[in-house]
């Protein structure tokens, strides 16, 4: 994929057979030009309101889609079925989202914890650091980031599934 920012049009579908889930169809042609749909992470502008990280997957027929929440939809005052304009660019942070606090603060004081969560999948770390950014008290942040990463300390290096991470063994 190239390191430049790709423009295009498209409109706002809904996927009912994932639960009525949002998204934005990338066309065949786009999805060539960012080299296929190889798990790759991008920033995404629509309408030219600030960008948001996100990953393409497949829709068939070389098309790919990025799903749009509803809090992402009002901020946006778009609805299903809106034409928009959408600029998509390679994100080449770390993680593909940005890391809370809490658990930087848990990395700090935990070096052993830090190296069982940078030797995981990158699937798995994102799926972290999102549930532990997924509510906006600090105290419930600092509550799921010691119990995700006492999880996966807890699980065996190598095996550390997600049912590990999130329910414990």
């Amino acid at each position: 994929m190239s390191d430049k920012k790709i423009s295009f049009a498209s409109r706002i579908g809904k996927l009912d057979y994932l639960m009525g889930v949002h998204y934005v169809e990338v066309p065949a042609n786009i999805v060539k030009k960012l080299g296929g749909l190889n798990k790759q992470r991008l920033l995404c502008s629509i309408n030219k309101h600030p960008n948001f990280q996100c990953g393409m997957m497949a829709l068939g027929e070389g098309k790919g889609y990025i799903t749009v929440s509803k809090k992402k939809l009002n901020q946006f005052s778009i609805t299903l079925g809106d034409a928009i304009k959408v600029i998509l660019e390679p994100d080449n942070s770390e993680f593909g989202m940005e890391v809370p606090e809490e658990l930087i603060e848990i990395f700090a004081q935990d070096p052993e914890a830090e190296k069982r969560f940078m030797n995981i999948s990158p699937g798995k770390q994102r799926n972290i650091i999102y549930y532990v950014s997924g509510v906006k008290n600090s105290d419930k942040r600092i509550e799921r980031a010691l119990k995700l990463i006492n999880n996966l300390k807890a699980s065996p290096e190598g095996k550390e599934t997600a049912r590990r991470i999130f329910v414990g063994s």
